[in-house]
Formats: structure tokens, sequence, C-alpha cells
């Protein structure tokens, strides 16, 4: 009996190994949480440590885009700029999509209106995130949410 009650009190070599297998898993999730997303790295390397704002910026995207091959988007930066003011670029990015950077617009004073329309290819359902720049060092961020259907179906 005396050597059951040894066995249950003391940690035992099941139970050692048990915890470690655990700490294992835990260990590596820890990490990669640790680490800046693509997305994040993209953004700090676009616009380094400056906060971004809410700001006259106005993303259109398709609510839902039937084909994720060819969405279209348009961002608006409003206007019309000064000489002193204006938007120095847009960025858009698809957090989603295996290179978050989809696409850079760069403007000058001349621009006069800050305003792009493309088609983009999304992955899957994600937010579309646009960053505009303005020349004083402001930054404005907007994202819309667009749902990427397969076939009819939602994805």
């Amino acid at each position: 009996m005396l050597e059951a009650e040894s066995i249950t009190r003391g940690p035992t070599r099941r139970r050692l190994l048990q915890q470690l297998a655990s700490c294992a898993l835990v260990l590596p999730s820890l990490t990669l949480a640790a680490e800046p997303s693509a997305t994040q790295t993209a953004i700090a390397a676009l616009i380094g440590d400056r906060v971004p704002e809410a700001g006259e910026l106005v993303l259109t995207t398709p609510a839902i885009a039937e084909n994720g091959n060819t969405v279209p988007i348009a961002v608006d930066a409003g206007g019309p700029f000064t000489a002193d003011t204006y938007v120095k670029a847009i960025h858009i990015l698809a957090p989603e999509n295996p290179v978050p950077e989809v696409a850079s617009f760069e403007f000058t004073p001349r621009s006069g209106l800050a305003r792009v329309s493309t088609r983009i290819r999304l992955a899957k359902t994600q937010d579309v995130i646009a960053i505009a720049e303005l020349s004083d060092g402001r930054v404005w961020r907007t994202a819309n949410e667009v749902k990427v259907t397969i076939g009819g179906c939602g994805g």
C-alpha cells in the first residue's frame, strides 16, 4: 500500500511525459502569435511607425464577389488637393492572399484628385484594406469585407 501512495503523490514518468508533450504543442503556437503577420510587416514597410486614422478615404468593394479572380474595387481619397496638402500614395492590401500587398498608386500635387479603380484577385473571403499616405505625414486607413463565393457557394 505504501508503494501505491508514493506513485500517486509524486510526479510519475508518464505524467511528466504528458506535461512535456502538452508544452511542445503550445510553444510553437505562442511563437507564431508573437511574430508579426505578413500584413503587419507589409503595412509597417509602407508607413513605418505612423498610426493610421480614419479619414476621408472611401473604399468601394462588392459585398459578395462571385469570382475571386476579378474583384472590382475603387478607392477615393477626396480632393481637390493643394501643392502643400495632397495624397502621396494609396496602397491596397488583401491579408488572406499569399502576398498581402496587392497594389500601390503614387500621386503628385498635380494629380488633383486621388482616385483609383482596378480589379484584384482575392484568395478567399477577407477584409480588403486601403491605406492613403498624405504629404503632411498623416495616414488614413479603411477596410471592407469581401465575401468570395466559389461556384455560387460561400467561401
